[in-house]
């Protein structure tokens, strides 16, 4: 296993908490494996026997509606776990996901972890701590949707993206529009029109990267009332 790898798992919420012989015992018997960009990973309703760290890259969790409409759950990448939840419990898998860029993966067997479960209830809190981010993201992505318009949701997922407090910045789109849509919730045509909202608020987004103007300009527009940015549009 490569030092980087070593360090992002050990860092990760699923094994940040464990005790060290935990984290030692887990990662001598993970397996890491490249998984191109389209790559399932895993399907909707198939056994949860493993967890996965993404080491690199951009992992994507979905559901398929009854009408066939696919509703993104969450994208996450480096240093964050899926599957953890219902892997403990035995059960299947809720959701698809797939390899969204080209990625990474560590896979940790079930089984082994329910074993140090079983012995060390230290383990515990590393799970509870994994399941709790989980649910704060869902939550944050429930109130983006009821409290913030689209241009407001595109604007705070560019922050996202950047470390920079003030002054301008560029960012790198991480994955496609489409899928950028999907994650905040708006139709490919909506997220146009909001990119073309912000070209107001400094945002200039040409190709797979946006160059913001005034990072603490953009945040306060988020913060603004929702009303008042509706208003202004």
């Amino acid at each position: 296993m490569k030092p980087e790898h070593d360090r992002i798992a050990r860092k990760s919420l699923l094994l940040a908490s464990a005790p060290k012989d935990v984290q030692d015992s887990l990662l001598k018997r993970a397996t890491i494996a490249p998984a191109a960009r389209g790559t399932m990973i895993f399907a909707q309703d198939d056994p949860a026997d493993a967890i996965y760290i993404v080491l690199d890259g951009w992992v994507k969790l979905y559901r398929i509606a009854p009408t066939g409409t696919e509703a993104v759950v969450g994208v996450f990448t480096r240093g964050h776990s899926v599957g953890e939840a219902v892997a403990l419990r035995q059960a299947a898998y809720p959701v698809f996901a797939e390899a969204v860029t080209d990625c990474t993966l560590m896979r940790i067997d079930a089984r082994e972890l329910l074993k140090h479960l079983h012995e060390n209830p230290q383990v515990a809190i590393s799970m509870l701590t994994a399941t709790y981010a989980h649910l704060h993201n869902l939550v944050a992505q429930v109130e983006q949707l009821k409290a913030q318009t689209g241009p407001q949701r595109v604007a705070d997922f560019l922050l996202e993206l950047t470390r920079s407090q003030v002054g301008a910045c560029s960012v790198e789109l991480p994955y496609d529009k489409v899928l950028i849509a999907g994650r905040l919730g708006m139709k490919p045509e909506s997220l146009s029109r909001a990119f073309a909202k912000l070209r107001d608020q400094g945002v200039r987004v040409q190709q797979n990267s946006a160059e913001i103007d005034d990072v603490e300009n953009l945040r306060s527009y988020i913060e603004r009332d929702r009303a008042v940015s509706w208003n202004q549009g």
